[in-house]
């Protein structure tokens, strides 16, 4: 398979290139980038072609992987979608339910493949311990904690706008939620937001299974104080996710498989755009619900 990089920021320099120049199973075409001499240095690093016009990068290949802010992603993507490429997404999908649907709408009907990396979904060891926990029955609650030190540490990530803009809600939330949708069921309603100090907001969710959730979400944290941390309690006893032994490019690599296998069988996977497009729809309910206002839940 072809694909094309969309990005050329931290995170596509980090992870994305890395991941498909070192993939066996792709072959990596070209970057198309904002900004065309970003483009040219990130693809004179890998030896491929850097595209002025992102339609003629499309015209080149079977699939795009995007690491562009998540305002400009759904655009392209839909774009990408519409010509009939497969697409390796990131998260969150949108900034907005209305263009989340448009992404996964448009990937259906043009019948593409679509996976949105979700970090933690394709790490070896919490990617093993979500599937045990959606097995087990009678999980009671869960506390997720996603602390990150992006504003109060050196990070490659702070001067990025839309994390300015929108902060641990939406950068870290869709971590917490993709763990917790698969082990306690489809949020039925978010029943409590509240904002802790800086960007950290505090939320209470009610799951379809019937159990409840809380979680705490930062990008402000102490370093000292950071990390990730979910557990659950239930009927047969207590659950920690584990940490994770490998970095992004790995877990970056299981994605593209799974978009391969997606594309090869026509089974969509379970983090899919339709996936996105859910965790985006409670993402948006919250942000109404900290700023008082009334919101669909979906």
């Amino acid at each position: 398979m072809r694909i094309g990089l969309l990005g050329t920021g931290p995170w596509a320099r980090a992870a994305y290139a890395p991941a498909l120049a070192g993939h066996t199973g792709l072959h990596f075409a070209g970057v198309w980038g904002r900004r065309p001499e970003a483009a040219g240095s990130l693809a004179g690093e890998y030896g491929v072609r850097a595209y002025e016009d992102v339609d003629a990068l499309l015209a080149d290949v079977d699939a795009v992987a995007v690491a562009l802010p998540p305002a400009v992603q759904a655009g392209m993507a839909v774009r990408a979608a519409r010509a009939g490429r497969h697409l390796l997404l990131d998260k969150p999908l949108a900034l907005g339910a209305a263009e989340a649907r448009e992404v996964a709408e448009a990937a259906e009907r043009a019948g593409v493949a679509s996976v949105v990396f979700f970090t933690t979904r394709f790490q070896k060891e919490p990617e093993a311990w979500i599937d045990e926990q959606a097995a087990v029955a009678g999980w009671f609650t869960a506390r997720a904690q996603w602390l990150g030190a992006v504003f109060t540490a050196d990070s490659p990530f702070a001067a990025s706008p839309w994390r300015r803009e929108k902060g641990a809600l939406w950068d870290v939330g869709p971590h917490a939620l993709s763990v917790l949708l698969p082990v306690l069921g489809d949020v039925r309603q978010v029943l409590a937001a509240a904002h802790g100090p800086a960007d950290t907001v505090h939320l209470v969710l009610d799951h379809a299974t019937g159990a409840s959730s809380t979680l705490t979400l930062s990008l402000t944290a102490p370093p000292a104080a950071a990390g990730a941390d979910l557990e659950l309690r239930g009927d047969s006893g207590v659950a920690l996710l584990p940490r994770s032994s490998e970095g992004a490019v790995p877990a970056l690599t299981r994605a593209a498989d799974a978009l391969l296998t997606a594309a090869r069988t026509g089974r969509p996977h379970a983090c899919d755009a339709g996936f996105g497009l859910r965790v985006t729809e409670i993402l948006a309910a919250a942000e109404a619900l900290l700023a008082g206002v009334p919101a669909d839940q979906g």
